[in-house]
């Protein structure tokens, strides 16, 4: 049985450098796709370790879709690039979206305390003093209940099978001692999004997982993504999930109400940009509105130029200027989910293995070529500003990202 801090320690990368300083896409590659060097790029990941790999890219009008590796570890099964894929904490991006979609209507403030919503599961002073945005944002200081639910790997069989119910993730999120005073800086919490899930419901009275697919999934005719609910199955086409400490077992059946509306949604890396080119491209929200939720805080305070959380979205600095998206996290699946201001660049990309870090200091090999990946598609780029990419990874993990005392937390 592993300890609380093997296992939150498992779930730490390596953040970006503060370092990396933009620059202008050289050679012929940096007007369009090059499905040659993004093919090599891809063809990496699985050589560096992974089982399988799927993408979708998007410049302009082209897209280029594609998948490497193994979908399964125990049956020869090629990785495809329609298979569906647990996105974990990208299902932030869909909450928040719909929580702004009721303050556009009216019925819903940024700045009321969400006591006035939730007197009963958030009472007293805290009620008062946490808002709506300060749970979009991540600066309301509650803390994260995963970071005391994953406290060993017997704990991730127990969640596998255990169907949970918000208010008592909650609950163990608010008997944590809190990470900041209600609003004074950027903490990340799980907690935030099942108590953004409950707003929902409180307000529209109507199940969460139905109004995201009332307001966006049925809209946008994204028919490869889905809330599970208790179903630990994902409908469709998928691969295997593997959590590397468990080697070939195949955990992609799990029950999923320990994440909820933190994190438990399934789609595929095409829906995923289909829905991010929706969301910056004005057609979910007003003006004003989707301005609110691309106004970030710093995610590391001493290193503001590092990247700023939204409200359930984050920018980050690149190397072909700032790009907007979420990364996911759950036990046997990690995504990315990257995409230009305008929309117009895009990449969405899973792997089929989780924690394949533990008790190494420096980057995986595995880190090291899913970057340079995500860096071909989002900015292509020559020989040497690619080479760079393997000491200078690009994006950082929002969802394992470090916590007050340096050690990473559990937060996935």
């Amino acid at each position: 049985m592993a300890s609380s801090v093997a296992l939150a320690t498992a779930i730490a990368v390596v953040p970006a450098s503060a370092a990396a300083q933009p620059r202008p896409p050289a050679g012929p590659t940096a007007g369009g796709l090059d499905r040659a060097e993004l093919r090599n790029a891809l063809a990496a990941v699985p050589e560096a370790g992974a089982p399988g790999v799927l993408v979708a890219v998007r410049d302009g009008r082209r897209d280029w879709r594609d998948a490497a590796g193994q979908a399964f570890l125990t049956r020869p099964r090629p990785m495809q690039p329609q298979l569906r894929h647990r996105i974990g904490s990208i299902t932030k991006t869909f909450v928040a979206t719909t929580v702004l979609q009721l303050v556009d209507e009216d019925r819903l403030g940024l700045d009321d305390p969400i006591g006035q919503w939730l007197p009963d599961v958030v009472p007293g002073e805290l009620g008062d003093q946490v808002t709506v945005r300060m749970l979009l944002n991540h600066t309301s200081g509650i803390g994260n209940y995963t970071n005391a639910m994953l406290d060993s790997y017997a704990a991730i069989n127990q969640m596998q099978v255990t169907t949970y119910a918000p208010a008592d993730l909650v609950t163990i999120g608010l008997a944590m001692p809190p990470t900041n005073a209600p609003g004074a800086r950027f903490s990340y919490s799980n907690t935030n999004y099942v108590l953004a899930g409950l707003l929902i419901e409180k307000i529209t009275g109507k199940d969460a997982a139905a109004e995201v697919q009332r307001r966006i999934l049925r809209p946008l005719k994204l028919t490869g993504t889905s809330f599970p609910g208790v179903d630990p199955r994902i409908r469709g086409p998928h691969s295997g999930a593997y959590f590397a400490p468990f080697g070939v077992r195949d955990l992609s059946e799990f029950n999923m109400s320990w994440a909820w509306t933190a994190g438990e949604m399934i789609a595929t890396t095409a829906d995923l940009n289909t829905f991010f080119r929706a969301l910056l491209g004005g057609d979910l929200l007003s003006p004003t509105t989707l301005d609110e939720m691309l106004t970030g805080v710093p995610m590391l305070p001493e290193q503001p130029e590092a990247g700023s959380y939204g409200l359930g979205i984050y920018s980050l600095p690149t190397p072909c200027g700032e790009f907007w998206g979420h990364d996911g996290a759950v036990i046997g699946h990690l995504t990315y989910s990257m995409h230009s201001r305008d929309g117009t660049r895009q990449v969405s990309s899973g792997i089929n293995l989780s924690h394949y870090q533990i008790g190494l200091p420096d980057p995986h090999p595995i880190d090291i070529a899913w970057y340079t990946l995500l860096q071909t598609a989002i900015c292509p780029t020559d020989e040497a500003s690619r080479r760079s990419a393997v000491t200078d990874p690009l994006l950082p993990s929002v969802t394992r990202m470090p916590g007050n005392d340096d050690a990473a937390v559990a937060a996935l």
